[in-house]
């Protein structure tokens, strides 16, 4: 699946080019004709985020840009980009109309821009969350109440798996002050952010940090992998399951064409590109209900996430 979007970052091209080409710039007379009546726009402006899992599944978004573009009967544009804080401008100035979106960027969205919760992509029986783990036969770390006064490494403060999900699971099991919680000596000895999972895996490993929060699924392709073994972890607690990121769209197009392109987006069944995309020939796209992420950004306030990006 497609996690960690926000370490990614947008192209100066994918910038200029949003700003250049607006909604309906390049359209053809037929195409305007078409949707004139319906007050629809003209053509639609996609925003791709890459896949850190498999950099060539890039090439496969062409058949559900082909596959939207004929539900809909308007020209699909298509670009690859990574950075919210550009795609957030862009649905705000109308430029962009869809965008692939985590929980904060969504949230970000909305507050700005105005946005809707379209389509998440899913994989039946799949569940994503952060295990907290350490060494197997550390006998001083078996829960985690033990966690307190060791050393602990998140992964990058940007990410949501890594940072965003554990910490608030700390913060409100343990009743943690968020604004503390990375001072050395407060309840951790030190934090250390390690800048990616299996970094935070190995040096849990090498006995660099005494535990980490590791993505589950992480964990699952490094043993995969034979990097790790399964038998030299355990697992004393985890985060709830952390949403998918899901395709926002601009809440103030037309109500019946977003219906339809939600439709469109339903009704993709190309196995090639689910399993090139999200490692799965049986992954859909399914609609989207609003309140999906409102207990990820209720977990966001307990730790003044949602504070900071609003300064």
């Amino acid at each position: 699946m497609m996690k960690k979007l926000s370490k990614l970052f947008l192209t100066v091209g994918l910038v200029s080019t949003l700003a250049a080409c607006g909604n309906g710039a390049s359209s053809s007379s037929s195409a305007a004709a078409e949707t004139e009546n319906k007050g629809w726009p003209e053509e639609l402006t996609l925003v791709q985020m890459p896949n850190e899992n498999n950099p060539n599944a890039a090439s496969m978004h062409t058949s559900l840009r082909e596959h939207l573009s004929e539900e809909l009967g308007i020209e699909v544009k298509e670009f690859e980009g990574g950075s919210y804080a550009v795609g957030i401008e862009a649905l705000a100035s109308g430029n962009l109309d869809i965008m692939l979106a985590s929980p904060m960027s969504y949230y970000q969205a909305d507050k700005k821009a105005g946005a809707e919760l379209l389509v998440t992509p899913q994989v039946e029986g799949l569940k994503y969350y952060t295990a907290f783990i350490t060494q197997k036969d550390n006998e001083e770390i078996n829960n985690m109440e033990d966690l307190k006064g060791k050393n602990f490494a998140f992964v990058n403060a940007a990410s949501s798996s890594g940072y965003l999900y554990p910490k608030g699971t700390l913060v409100q099991e343990f009743d943690l002050d968020p604004d503390l919680v990375e001072q050395s000596g407060y309840f951790f000895e030190n934090v250390t952010f390690s800048e990616s999972h299996p970094n935070s895996a190995m040096g849990v490993k090498m006995g660099d940090y005494d535990a980490a929060a590791v993505a589950q699924g992480q964990l699952d392709s490094m043993i995969e992998a034979g990097t790790i073994k399964e038998d030299e972890f355990k697992t004393i607690g985890r985060t709830d399951d952390i949403p998918d990121a899901s395709y926002i769209v601009r809440e103030d197009l037309p109500e019946d064409f977003k219906e339809a392109l939600r439709d469109a987006f339903v009704s993709f069944d190309d196995e090639k590109y689910f399993e090139a995309v999200h490692n799965d020939p049986n992954a859909r796209f399914v609609a989207t209900e609003q309140d999906y992420y409102d207990p990820t950004i209720e977990m966001l306030d307990a730790i003044n996430a949602l504070e900071e990006e609003t300064k």
